[in-house]
C-alpha cells in the first residue's frame, strides 16, 4: 500500500533527526531495530499505529498483536506489558486522543452503531481514509506555515476516522460517554493515587457510587482484571522501576509499594515477571 510506504519513510526520517519545531502535541514516532524483551508500561487514551513490523501488548489474560496497517486503541491508564515482535525495523506512530474532541465529534456525527463488546484495549485494521489522515498530519510537521493553518483540521479528521471506524464504540470511551468506563476510570484513579495502601473493594465501590459486585463486573469487562489484580500489577510495576533505578534492597522496595511481607513480594514478583526481584536490582550481584 503506497500510503504505508510513505508513512514508513516519514517515520524513519522523523525518528532519526531532531523533531521539527511544528511538532503536534501528543504525536510520537517509534523506531526499533530488533525484537525486544517484554517491557512494563502504562496505556493512556492513545492511537498506536504500526507502520512496519509487529508489536504485542498484554493486559491481564488478553494479548493484542498489531502489524503493519493495524492499530491499537487504548482508552484508559492501565498497566500493560508490551514488546516488539518483528523489526526490520519496527516503525510506529502514536497519537494521544483528546477527550473533548471525541465528545464533540460524537455529538456532531449523530448516533453511531455499537459493534460488539467494548474493552479498554482493542485492535483494528486501519482503512485508507484513516491512513490518509495520519500521513497528512505527518506531512504538516515539515511545513510551519501549513501546520499553523491545517494541523487542527488534520488532527480532527484522525479522531473522526477512528470514531466512525470499526472501533468507534471503543473510541467513544475516551470521552467517558460509557457508564462502565466512567466508573472504572474513577476507580483506576483512586487506586493509582493510593496504590501502596490496603484497598477494600466495598470502600472503592462506595467512592465511585456503585455496588461492589457491579464494580467488579465493570472492571473485568473493561480491563480483564479485578480492582485488586489491577492494584497488584501496578504495585509490582512500580517496584520493578524502583529496583532498576535505586540502590534500595528488595525488602525496602517491596515495603515502599505496600507489601508487608518480603516473601510475598518476591513470590508475586516472580509470578508476574518470571524472575526474582533480585535479578532486576540496579546491582544484580548484591
Amino acid at each position: 500500500m503506497e500510503v504505508l510506504e510513505e508513512l514508513a519513510a516519514r517515520v524513519e526520517r522523523l525518528a532519526t533527526r531532531p523533531r521539527p519545531r511544528t511538532w503536534p502535541a501528543g504525536l510520537t514516532v517509534h523506531r526499533s531495530t530488533g525484537a525486544g524483551h517484554p517491557a512494563e508500561g502504562h496505556t493512556r487514551p492513545t492511537l498506536a499505529l504500526t507502520v512496519r513490523g509487529a508489536k504485542q501488548t498484554v493486559l491481564g489474560r488478553r494479548t493484542f498483536e498489531y502489524r503493519a496497517g493495524q492499530y491499537l486503541m487504548a482508552t484508559l491508564d492501565l498497566p500493560v506489558t508490551g514488546r516488539v515482535l518483528e523489526a526490520d525495523p519496527y516503525l510506529g506512530i502514536g497519537l494521544a486522543l483528546r477527550p473533548e474532541l471525541v465528545a464533540e465529534l460524537s455529538v456532531a456525527g449523530g448516533p453511531l452503531p455499537r459493534r460488539g463488546p467494548v474493552h479498554a484495549l482493542a485492535v483494528g485494521d486501519a482503512d485508507g481514509a484513516l491512513l490518509d489522515a495520519v500521513v497528512r498530519l505527518l506531512r504538516l510537521t515539515e511545513s510551519p506555515a501549513d501546520f499553523a493553518v491545517l494541523a487542527a483540521a488534520a488532527e480532527r479528521e484522525v479522531h473522526w476516522r477512528l470514531l466512525s471506524g470499526p472501533l468507534g464504540p471503543t473510541v467513544r470511551q475516551v470521552a467517558r460517554l460509557d457508564q462502565r468506563v466512567a466508573v472504572v476510570g474513577r476507580a483506576v484513579r483512586r487506586i493509582t493515587e493510593r496504590f501502596d495502601e490496603v484497598v477494600r473493594v466495598d470502600d472503592l465501590a462506595a467512592h465511585v457510587g456503585v455496588s461492589a459486585p457491579t464494580l467488579n463486573r465493570y472492571f473485568r469487562a473493561v480491563t480483564d482484571l479485578t480492582p485488586l489484580q489491577f492494584q497488584k500489577r501496578l504495585r509490582l510495576q512500580r517496584a520493578r522501576v524502583r529496583l532498576a533505578t535505586t540502590t534500595d534492597d528488595v525488602a525496602s522496595v517491596g515495603h515502599s509499594v505496600g507489601y508487608e511481607s518480603a516473601s510475598q513480594f518476591s513470590r508475586e514478583y516472580r509470578r508476574l515477571f518470571g524472575v526474582p526481584p533480585s535479578r532486576d536490582t540496579l546491582d544484580p550481584l548484591r
